[in-house]
């Protein structure tokens, strides 16, 4: 099985990670947070913004593999505040409207200044 670093300008990137990688008909988005690939700046303070933000970040990575959100089977949601809860399912459900993929959520472990949601995502490419 061969093992594809996936890259795209329209989502942030790190020297510590691949933003994803593409391995067989799997496309590994690796978590992403809520910042603007251009200026590095979060998308706002609430919930909604950054999650909004993170899914469209994680969207690009899957466009740049090939793949698109009706591909992913798995989500992880990370929140630094567990009770954004509700926020964070307001704005999902707007990405994933019907049949949405398999999904956990857990509290983000790490304090990172500012950062309300990490999300990251696996897809299937038939």
């Amino acid at each position: 099985m061969t093992r594809e670093i996936v890259r795209s300008a329209n989502a942030p990137v790190s020297p510590f990670f691949s933003q994803g990688v593409k391995a067989g008909p799997f496309v590994f988005v690796s978590g992403i947070v809520g910042t603007h690939p251009t200026n590095g700046q979060l998308a706002g303070n609430s919930i909604k913004d950054q999650a909004r933000q993170a899914l469209a970040n994680c969207e690009a990575i899957l466009e740049a593999a090939g793949a698109g959100l009706g591909d992913v089977v798995e989500v992880g949601v990370l929140l630094s505040v567990p009770s954004d809860f509700a926020g964070l399912n307001e704005e999902y459900v707007r990405w994933f409207p019907h049949d949405p993929p398999t999904r956990y959520v857990a509290k983000l472990g790490v304090d990172l200044p500012g950062i309300l949601v990490s999300i990251r995502m696996t897809a299937f490419i038939s």
